[in-house]
C-alpha cells in the first residue's frame, strides 16, 4: 500500500512539474506539460480490426510507412492450428513513448511492440475479450479492461505480468486515468455505471450513472477537470468532473455510433473532437462546464479512433470503413489528407518522439492486399451516394471477403436482414439473407457477413450472377435500403 502510494505521489508531482522532453500538453498528459511540434520521429498507428496489422505513419510528411502484421486475414486465422493475434482492435502507449500495446480482441492478447523497432517485445494473455489498454502516468502499470468479464486486469509496467484485477462490473469498455495518476476511470459497455478508482489502492471511491450502456470510449482532460465518454447504443456523449463528487455536468446527444472521443488544445482553447461514425463527420464541441457545438467536419467513412498530435495542431482520425486514416487541421477544422492503411482500423493513437533513434522502418512489411477494398452506398432508391445512410466496405481477405456495413438511417431496436437479390426492379424475388440483425436505440448498427461478395456485388460478373445489397425489414418483403448507383 505505502509503495502505491509514494509512487502516486510521484506521479503527481511529475504532472505540476514543468516538463522537459517526452511530455507534452495534448493527451494523455497534463496542460502545464510543453507540446511537441510534429516532426519524423513521431508515430501514428491505427489497429486494423480485419487484416489483423497495426497501421504506421510518419506524420511529419503524412505517409504510410508500412504495417505490423500480427496475424493472418479470414479463413486462415479460423484454423485449430492458428498462431497469430485476432481482431486487432485497441491500442494504447507508454507515457516514455517507447511501448505500444495492442489489444487483440479473438486472441485475448496484449501485445507489447518497441515503438523505435516495432519489434514484438512481449504478449500477454488475458481474460475474454479485453477491449483497450493504457499504462497508468508513471509507467508502472498497464490496466487492460477485460470487457468479455467484470475486471480490469494489472499488469507490471516492465514485465508484462498480471499483478492484480479490479472488480468493476460486467463488461469494462476502457480505462483512462486523470493526467495527475489519482483515478482511473473505467466505464462499461455492458452496465450503464462508470467507475472511478483509486489508482494508488486499487480501490472504487466512487460510481458515475451513464446514461445508457455502451461506452466503448473515454478522454480526461488534460487540465484535470473533466471526463468524456461516449454512448455508441444511443449516439451520446457524457461528460463529468473529474474530482469529486464527480458530478455529471451534461449529456449531448451527438448522433448515430458515436465512436471515440479525445481532447485537443491549441492556441483557440481546449476542445472535444468527437467521431460520430454514423454521419461520418467529428463534431467539435468547448469543454466548458456547458459545452457548445462549434464544428463538423466531414471525413470519411466510418470514423472510429481519434487522437492528437503533440502540438494540439492537428487530429488523427481512423477510418473503420474508409480504409485508412485522415489528417484534419485543428486551427481550421479542415481535413488536410487522407491517407490508406489495413481494413477496419478502430483505435489510433499519437506518439510523440516514438523513434529517436534510426529511421524506425525496422520490421515493417508493405500494406500489400491488406489495403484492398470496395467501397458501397445504401440508401433510399433515388437518392445519391454521398447522402446515403448506410455505408457497405468489402475487405478482400483473399479468397473471400469481409463485409461490413454501417447501417443508420433505420427505426429504432427493430428487426432487420442484410441480403442480396438478382434484380432491383423486383426486390421481392429471390431474397438471399446475409445477415439479421438488431437496430440499437439510435437506429444504427454495424452489420458483417463474410463470403465471396466482391465479384456478386461490386465487380464484372456474367449477368445472371450480378446481385445487389438491400436491406428488408422483419417479415416483410419491401427493402427500406437498396445498394445506389
Amino acid at each position: 500500500m505505502r509503495n502505491r502510494i509514494r509512487l502516486t505521489i510521484a506521479s503527481a508531482a511529475l504532472y505540476l512539474g514543468s516538463g522537459g522532453v517526452g511530455s507534452a500538453a495534448q493527451p494523455p498528459y497534463g496542460a502545464t506539460q510543453p507540446d511537441i511540434p510534429i516532426s519524423s520521429r513521431d508515430r501514428v498507428y491505427h489497429a486494423d480490426q480485419t487484416s489483423n496489422t497495426v497501421s504506421v505513419y510518419d506524420p511529419s510528411s503524412n505517409q504510410l510507412l508500412g504495417v505490423i502484421q500480427l496475424g493472418d486475414v479470414t479463413p486462415g486465422n479460423l484454423s485449430p492450428l492458428y498462431f497469430g493475434q485476432l481482431l486487432v482492435h485497441g491500442l494504447g502507449f507508454s507515457f516514455d513513448h517507447k511501448t505500444l500495446d495492442v489489444i487483440s480482441i479473438g486472441s485475448n492478447s496484449v501485445t507489447f511492440i518497441d515503438t523505435a523497432t516495432n519489434a514484438i517485445k512481449h504478449v500477454t494473455y488475458v481474460g475474454r475479450s479485453p477491449h483497450e489498454a493504457f499504462f497508468t502516468p508513471d509507467d508502472r502499470e498497464v490496466w487492460v479492461t477485460v470487457r468479455g468479464e467484470n475486471y480490469v486486469s494489472v499488469l507490471d509496467g516492465t514485465t508484462y505480468k498480471e499483478t492484480d484485477r479490479i472488480p468493476v462490473g460486467n463488461g469494462p469498455g476502457m480505462t483512462i486515468f486523470r493526467p495527475d495518476g489519482k483515478y482511473g476511470f473505467v466505464c462499461s459497455s455492458f452496465i450503464p455505471e462508470t467507475k472511478v478508482v483509486e489508482v494508488a489502492t486499487h480501490q472504487i471511491v466512487a460510481t458515475v450513472a451513464q446514461a445508457s450502456p455502451f461506452c466503448p470510449n473515454i478522454a480526461a482532460t488534460p487540465d484535470g477537470r473533466q471526463v468524456w465518454l461516449t454512448l455508441k447504443d444511443t449516439g451520446k456523449v457524457e461528460i463529468f468532473r473529474a474530482a469529486p463528487p464527480f458530478d455529471v455536468l451534461g449529456t449531448l446527444n451527438t448522433g448515430p455510433i458515436t465512436n471515440h472521443v479525445n481532447i485537443v488544445r491549441n492556441k483557440n482553447g481546449q476542445f472535444a473532437y468527437v467521431t460520430i461514425g454514423g454521419e461520418n463527420v467529428v463534431k467539435v464541441y468547448t469543454t466548458s462546464d456547458t459545452p457548445q457545438l462549434v464544428a463538423t467536419i466531414p471525413t470519411g467513412e466510418l470514423p472510429h479512433g481519434i487522437w492528437p498530435s503533440g502540438d494540439g495542431t492537428h487530429v488523427y482520425v481512423a477510418l473503420e470503413n474508409g480504409t485508412g486514416m485522415q489528417v484534419i487541421n485543428t486551427l481550421t477544422n479542415k481535413v488536410e489528407a487522407t491517407l490508406t492503411g489495413g481494413q477496419s482500423a478502430q483505435a489510433l493513437v499519437y506518439v510523440p518522439e516514438a523513434v529517436t533513434t534510426g529511421d524506425g522502418l525496422a520490421n515493417l512489411v508493405p500494406l500489400g492486399s491488406s489495403g484492398q477494398s470496395v467501397h458501397l452506398f445504401l440508401g433510399t432508391a433515388g437518392t445519391s451516394s454521398p447522402a446515403a445512410p448506410t455505408t457497405v466496405t468489402l475487405n478482400n481477405q483473399g479468397p473471400i471477403d469481409l463485409l461490413e456495413a454501417a447501417v443508420t438511417g433505420l427505426k429504432a431496436n427493430a428487426s432487420y436482414t442484410l441480403g442480396l437479390v438478382p434484380d432491383q426492379q423486383r426486390p421481392d424475388q429471390d431474397f438471399q439473407p446475409l445477415s439479421t440483425f438488431q437496430t440499437n436505440a439510435a437506429g444504427a448498427q454495424i452489420v458483417e457477413s463474410v463470403g465471396p461478395l466482391r465479384s456478386v456485388v461490386a465487380g464484372s460478373p456474367e449477368p445472371h450472377d450480378r446481385r445487389y445489397l438491400q436491406i428488408v425489414p422483419a417479415n416483410e418483403a419491401q427493402p427500406v435500403q437498396v445498394q445506389l448507383p
